[in-house]
């Protein structure tokens, strides 16, 4: 049987000071986004996000804890779906700054989440980043 949805991640890194980490995408200048990607298959979805935290912006699990999860939002694109998780993870005082794969990132900051832009997000993810963001940072 096919699977309708494919199980996703995303990690959304916040400093001592409340600051919350963005990354651009690599290729798509004003794409603003939050270190995210699939689960691999025998992994669990907190296990998927450590690896891709790692991955995309290098912070291991020993500089960061997670705080919250947001519970699955299925959301469909052109062609494909995705069940998404997502988990706020509160960065330890002394962790580094993020070290980027250029793959994915070009290039990061820091701010405070109101500041965040939906226009930043192609059309189909603004409605759960709205509620990712409401829910976590009220």
């Amino acid at each position: 049987m096919e699977r309708l949805y494919r199980p996703n991640v995303a990690g959304m890194m916040v400093r001592q000071d409340g600051k919350l980490l963005i990354c651009e995408r690599s290729g798509q200048k004003g794409a603003w986004q939050f270190p995210q990607g699939g689960i691999d298959p025998g992994e669990t979805a907190l296990e998927a996000v450590r690896r891709e935290i790692g991955e995309e912006v290098g912070f291991l699990p020993s500089q960061y804890d997670i705080v919250l999860e947001y519970v699955r939002e299925k959301r469909r694109q052109p062609f494909v779906g995705q069940e998404q998780e997502y988990f706020l993870c509160r960065l330890h005082a002394d962790a580094t700054e993020p070290v980027l794969d250029d793959r994915e990132f070009c290039d990061y900051k820091w701010i405070a989440p109101a500041e965040f832009k939906l226009e930043w997000l192609p059309e189909f993810k603004k409605k759960v980043y709205a509620r990712v963001l409401e829910d976590f940072f009220n």
